[in-house]
């Protein structure tokens, strides 16, 4: 479910301190040592054992004459067995092909690699579990896991999300594709929900009509519902937030409707604060109505934005960062560094990431990168690649260096898309952080910012990939951050519409199986046009063959 599902849900997860990146795990002790040495001694010893048995028995068993034997019925088969056959074995092997690359791309992983550990390790005695390890301490630490992987794959709301009608409908009407994903929209529709509605909505009908209308699917029900909800009530603050995110074809018009929803919500939110004591019900209703006022002032601030007036939209984001401190949820902060970087405030920019860029907060691109922006400025217009490999960098360049790495780690999609390597598209309403969601919605925004710092992004091209040499393994361990998530991919494809290509971190690569199915195929596809084409030639290899294995087993 997305972030933000209420204030204390939001609070919770910023107050909880960010743990430091796991270290290198403690060296194993002499016994896990001396039991891998006797694993190894013994799967040697069983294969000598096995080459002994079977020089023992060789008379016994009459190797050599079974060996003779097949050797005549090889001979004895023609060129058409061996076409029937290799032409089978080159057709199942193509269809084993086929299923593992379907399954490696479906699942990320290798079907008969997956049956192997899962099916046949056990019954050859392998097992998962140390020997030495207790199982509660291994319940505790996969419980643990499972609890870190939950909170890494937590999708995020985008603070700088568009606006539906006149933003992202313009991309369906130009070019017919949809923007948005089911998924991410459902999303929305569950914020809508928890933001705007509460309890106490049946007290009065145009909250009961507006409940509906946040649960509709379809774009035309919901706008009918909004205008049935100011029939009802003409100061029905979220009805006209939904027309105004949905049906407004203009900044100009949603930012008319977003000033009423204002007047409206003002009004609403003065009479919930004077009965907030009398009853739990009364609170709640507080509660929706601060998140409503809340909300209509910050998308009122991006309106002033977008239409240049960027210092009215600073002077109401600051308002509304001291007027509700606990709305961490909406990340408005995210805004206020778009806009100052904007204005070219570099020390207010500055300013805003001291508060923020924080141990105890959650991180994210926008953060990080701002971060290594504002130390790029301050060398990126003298930078030479050449002059810095004569003279080496001076401290100023390192830091810069050093900060670009640090946000290329925390999220390694960005560099590509502010480099122009990959197109951009419209940002999703969500994002997952770290992950190609959240890259999109920062290159969207701040590109414009680093083009506009003369060889900023000449530094980050010449610096971003030494950032994967300091983690030579990072799905296993990280260096300024907690390892990268592996479930980044998977929310990512539900975030994103399916004209964009997801980008992935680190690349899969192809399982052992696939390459070896694929050599199998092609080789013994090989074999039978050979043995087709040239009978007489196969049919003189295939004997010398058998008559070299012969040889072999009667020398020994």
């Amino acid at each position: 479910m997305a972030d933000g599902d209420g204030p204390g849900v939001a609070a919770a997860a910023a107050a909880s301190p960010q743990a430091p990146a796991p270290g290198p795990s403690p060296p194993p002790g002499w016994r896990e040592r001396l039991r891998a040495g006797l694993m190894g001694t013994w799967a040697s010893l069983w294969f000598v054992v096995g080459l002994g048995l079977l020089y023992a028995l060789r008379v016994p068993l009459r190797l050599c004459e079974n060996v003779a034997a097949v050797t005549v019925f090889l001979n004895s088969l023609t060129s058409k067995f061996y076409v029937a056959l290799t032409g089978t074995c080159s057709l199942i092997s193509g269809l084993i092909f086929i299923f593992e690359w379907w399954y490696f791309h479906k699942h990320g992983t290798s079907f008969i690699e997956q049956v192997s550990v899962n099916h046949l390790r056990p019954l050859m005695g392998g097992t998962e579990r140390s020997m030495s390890e207790p199982a509660s301490l291994s319940n505790s630490r996969e419980s643990e896991n499972s609890r870190q992987n939950v909170s890494e794959c937590k999708v995020w709301r985008n603070p700088l999300n568009l606006f539906r009608g006149a933003e992202y409908r313009r991309l369906t009407w130009v070019t017919g594709k949809e923007p948005l994903t089911y998924y991410d929209m459902n999303l929305s529709a569950q914020d809508h929900q928890t933001f705007f509605t509460c309890d106490t909505d049946f007290l009065r009908p145009s909250d009961t009509v507006m409940q509906k209308a946040w649960r509709e699917r379809n774009p035309l029900s919901r706008i009918k519902a909004a205008y049935q909800a100011l029939e009802l009530n003409n100061d029905c603050a979220s009805a006209y937030i939904l027309l105004a995110e949905e049906e407004a074809t203009t900044i100009v018009d949603v930012e008319k409707l977003f000033k009423q929803a204002l007047k409206a919500g003002e009004t609403i939110y003065r009479r919930s604060q004077q009965c907030q004591h009398q009853s739990p019900q009364h609170e709640a209703q507080l509660r929706r109505d601060t998140n409503v006022l809340a909300y209509i002032k910050r998308r009122l601030a991006m309106c002033a934005r977008k239409l240049g007036r960027i210092r009215e939209a600073v002077k109401i984001m600051r308002d509304l960062m001291k007027e509700f401190p606990p709305l961490t949820m909406w990340n408005i902060h995210e805004n206020l560094l778009e806009s100052l970087l904007e204005l070219q405030a570099y020390a207010d920019v500055q300013a805003v990431l001291a508060k923020y860029d924080d141990i105890s907060l959650p991180k994210s691109a926008a953060i990080c990168y701002t971060a290594a922006l504002l130390k790029t400025r301050t060398v990126s217009d003298k930078f030479s690649p050449e002059a810095a490999s004569r003279r080496g960098l001076s401290t100023a360049e390192i830091n810069a260096v050093e900060a670009i790495h640090r946000a290329v780690e925390f999220n390694p999609h960005v560099p590509k898309y502010l480099l122009e390597m990959k197109s951009l598209i419209l940002p999703p309403e969500h994002i997952q952080k770290r992950g190609d969601s959240e890259a999109v919605a920062y290159a969207f925004f701040h590109l414009q910012h680093w083009k506009r710092i003369e060889g900023a992004l000449n530094l980050l091209q010449c610096t971003w990939e030494g950032t994967f040499r300091m983690i030579p393994y990072p799905l296993e361990k990280g260096h300024l951050f907690h390892p990268y998530p592996s479930c980044t991919e998977t929310a990512d494809k539900e975030l994103l519409p399916t004209f964009h290509q997801v980008s992935v971190y680190p690349k899969k690569e192809l399982p052992f199986f696939i390459y070896f199915t694929a050599g199998l195929c092609s080789s013994t596809a090989m074999i039978a046009l050979l043995t087709h084409q040239f009978p007489e030639i196969m049919g003189v290899f295939a004997k010398a063959v058998s008559m070299i294995s012969r040889t072999c087993v009667e020398h020994l």
